[in-house]
């Protein structure tokens, strides 16, 4: 199983990989092998992209996941993460059904998951922290315009985090406006900011403001300044995109997932069904695998 190593030693011995350039065949039913991998550049370093996200359901999971959807488990609470005490009922689940919008509780849980999965496994991902869906709104108001970073840097405390937020390699941030998800990913090993929009084209102002609160958090909790005008601020392009009105949130989820890994974004419009049936199976188990 081909995965990118996250210690300096693996990561030294990946760069020297020899791998095939073999594109998967994307596809829940035909998912890619381990001989069929393609070496990628992120964060400086060769990731490999593997079959690991694209492990197919079991029959059993297939039919926990439909008993979940079906009417009768609709005001049933179906899991719980007790650690940030999110639940989830049949009727929050649903939004993992086809043509769906996704909402922020299932966002938000499976962030929660992959949170466990790094904490799990530290060895396998990046050190990453995820944000829920509402800071970005917390930070910069309902009108979109009122940036307070006073307002929430209580929520990036040491004590509170168990760590400090400017030693993780990545920090991603959902933000779901008018209806659609999108995504900035603070690269600090890299020092850039990227902006993912599966559906419209750029926007400098997502990235500009977490700009801003990058220079206020350092400030704040190293009493230092750092200077992110250098930064390079990236629309990503070659990016994979949605090609229907409801896949954002996922699509969203999915860069997540991938970049967490170190994997490129090896996936498209095709693969939505499937991770919708695993994201729902994942959250069911509450495990990210």
């Amino acid at each position: 199983m081909a995965v990118l190593p996250t210690n300096r030693k693996r990561k030294a011995k990946s760069l020297n990989l020899e791998v095939s350039k073999k594109r998967r065949v994307s596809s829940p039913g035909n998912p890619v092998s381990s001989s069929a991998i393609e070496c990628r550049e992120f964060l400086g370093f060769k990731s490999l992209v593997s079959y690991e996200p694209f492990v197919r359901l079991n029959e059993e999971e297939r039919a926990e996941v439909e008993d979940a959807f079906s009417k009768s488990k609709s005001t049933s609470v179906l899991v719980l993460h007790e650690s940030s005490n999110i639940d989830i009922n049949g009727t929050a689940l649903g939004c993992l059904k086809p043509t769906m919008c996704l909402n922020d509780q299932v966002v938000n849980f499976y962030l929660e998951l992959l949170k466990d999965r790094q904490t799990r496994d530290p060895q396998k991902y990046f050190n990453c922290h995820f944000f829920n869906t509402f800071f970005y709104t917390r930070l910069v108001g309902n009108s979109g315009s009122s940036y307070n970073y006073q307002a929430l840097k209580r929520w990036t405390t040491k004590k509170k985090l168990g760590y400090h937020l400017i030693d993780c390699d990545i920090i991603f941030v959902p933000i779901h406006e008018r209806e659609h998800w999108t995504l900035v990913v603070i690269n600090m090993r890299e020092r850039k900011l990227l902006y993912l929009d599966s559906l419209y084209e750029a926007d400098t102002t997502k990235m500009n403001v977490l700009a801003k609160f990058l220079v206020d958090e350092v400030k704040d909790k190293s009493k230092k300044d750092i200077d992110v005008s250098s930064w390079d601020r990236e629309f990503v392009q070659n990016r994979p995109r949605q090609q229907n009105g409801y896949d954002c949130g996922m699509f969203m989820l999915k860069y997540i997932d991938f970049y967490s890994r170190g994997l490129s974004l090896d996936f498209s419009q095709k693969d939505m069904t499937y991770f919708r049936l695993r994201t729902a199976k994942e959250i069911l188990g509450r495990r990210a695998d």
